[in-house]
């Protein structure tokens, strides 16, 4: 059952009506109930009682853990130590066994994975090291730990949520408020907008060039491949949009998956900004303690000793990202082709920027006498930046990394850049109309994500800052008519020019299967 299903809506207006009424009958409380219900109904619906167990059994190991690790003394680390883990043994032991079993046995093992796997799954454990650190305080009720580890609308695409930060407003009375519904559907608009609109339409193209028995090259592989680059956008931060916005019409708050990726100047900035909480959570739970482990400070000592002290600790900050972006890597699928363009290929952009960052800072700087801080060297770094993300996901994309190396060949084999004018890319399956239906939605999407940039620029320059934090408050700061306006034309864009029809699959979200 699809987000932008009109089952799902249909579910969702049930439960919205439902969280609202239940706790008038009984005097404020079960709102938190109503979202256990729905997240138990909504899995039940999508994946079967069968595979409904997985998640239940994530949550029922951590909670049961967890409890083990409340009745322990803080001066019994061995015991602690043990229970810790014991607790990733079997959460990412599910992990590994379901979704990293083809890197052994390739195709010859099929086992049915359950939805949202990768998020719940890293949402307990990052619960249950945050209770080990004494971060967070323990959550004693089992259902509303299943709650917490199967909220519905995050099985989807994310984000990943911390208790400690966002979690506790799950079991919290929330009052019916105009501002949430109203913001709440405007954001959850703007997802179809992103998912109908732009997403499912970018599909026809790139499914086109990226097909095994295709032969297109030179400009044809970039171009499908920067229309993947704004697909899979448009489908996660899409997804995002209306689980944020969906969440918001319950009274909760879900932290920003995507901050304006594409107009990041660098690669670390760039992560930033895309899957942030999926950043923030390995950052958090394994590149930091890593870092803190008696391997890397004894080598942190070496390289230092033999390198001197600033090269050194960038080598051991270096080795332990590679183990990092390994890991980011392996959690977007357990594929080869993932740990190269989700993973070591950001790492080498990562490592080979700043080792090089002396040597263009004078180059540029003192030597040629350019500008660096200028608009025209920060319009050359967003271009940069989005190349080199646009070769990762020529991996992501790929069926395979042979596939993809293919296609990297291809792409450099001849220089075609005419036929984008010659009429030959609406071969591509998409018409003249259906290709600008594309563009003019994506140039709506672009000035809306650098006015999000601006504003987003000001709130961080100037902490007094007052003004509108997102789109949404620009409009409604606008005179009636006109914000109405707005909205009722966005409606019937995404009603007239939505991807709907026969064989049409309810926007299925490619994020969904990590």
């Amino acid at each position: 059952m699809e987000l932008t299903s009109f089952y799902f809506l249909c579910f969702y207006a049930a439960v919205l009506i439902l969280y609202y009424i239940v706790p008038v009958i009984f005097k404020g409380r079960g709102q938190w109930v109503v979202l256990l219900a729905a997240s138990v109904s909504y899995y039940y619906m999508a994946e079967g009682g069968k595979l409904l167990l997985y998640p239940f059994f994530a949550s029922f190991v951590t909670w049961t853990l967890v409890m083990v690790l409340t009745k322990l003394d803080k001066k019994q680390i061995a015991a602690r130590r043990s229970v810790l883990i014991l607790e990733l043994f079997i959460l990412l032991g599910i992990l590994v066994g379901l979704k990293y079993i083809r890197f052994v046995y390739v195709d010859t093992i099929s086992l049915a994975v359950p939805l949202g796997l990768s998020f719940y799954t890293f949402m307990l454990l990052g619960y249950f090291i945050d209770v080990y650190n004494g971060i967070c305080e323990p959550q004693t009720n089992l259902l509303k730990t299943c709650l917490y580890g199967m909220y519905f609308p995050l099985m989807t695409s994310g984000p990943i949520v911390k208790l400690r930060e966002g979690g506790k407003q799950f079991f919290e009375r929330h009052e019916l408020e105009y501002n949430n519904i109203t913001f709440g559907m405007q954001r959850m608009l703007w997802g179809f907008f992103k998912e109908l609109v732009i997403s499912q339409r970018l599909g026809k193209v790139v499914d086109t060039v990226y097909a095994q028995d295709s032969s297109y090259a030179g400009i044809y592989v970039w171009f499908a491949t920067a229309c993947f680059a704004f697909q899979l956008y448009t489908n996660f931060s899409g997804c995002m949009d209306i689980v944020i916005g969906l969440s918001e019409t319950f009274g909760l708050v879900m932290p920003e998956n995507f901050r304006t990726p594409f107009l990041a100047k660098n690669i670390s900035e760039y992560w930033r900004r895309w899957h942030a909480t999926l950043g923030i959570w390995m950052k958090d739970n394994l590149f930091y303690p890593l870092l803190r482990t008696k391997f890397f400070m004894n080598q942190a000592k070496k390289f230092k000793k033999k390198f001197g002290k600033k090269l050194g600790k960038q080598l051991n900050t270096w080795l332990a990202m590679l183990i990092l972006w390994t890991a980011v890597g392996l959690w977007h699928g357990g594929d080869l082709k993932y740990v190269i363009g989700s993973g070591i290929l950001h790492w080498s952009y990562i490592v080979i920027g700043e080792a090089t960052l002396p040597f263009f800072t004078w180059l540029f700087g003192e030597k040629l006498h350019i500008n660096m801080e200028g608009k025209a060297a920060d319009a050359f770094r967003v271009i940069r930046t989005f190349f080199l993300v646009n070769l990762g996901f020529v991996f992501f994309r790929a069926s395979s990394t042979g596939h993809a190396i293919k296609l990297l060949v291809a792409g450099v084999s001849t220089f075609n850049i005419t036929e984008l004018f010659n009429g030959h890319i609406f071969d591509l399956g998409l018409d003249f109309v259906e290709m600008t239906v594309a563009f003019v939605s994506i140039a709506v999407l672009i000035v809306v994500s650098v006015l999000q940039y601006k504003m987003d620029q000001k709130a961080e320059a100037d902490k007094n800052y007052v003004g509108p934090r997102n789109v949404r408050q620009l409009i409604a700061s606008k005179h009636l008519i006109l914000r109405w306006a707005i909205w009722f034309a966005l409606i019937m864009y995404v009603i007239l020019l939505g991807e709907y029809g026969p064989g049409y699959s309810a926007a299925e979200f490619i994020y969904e299967g990590f």
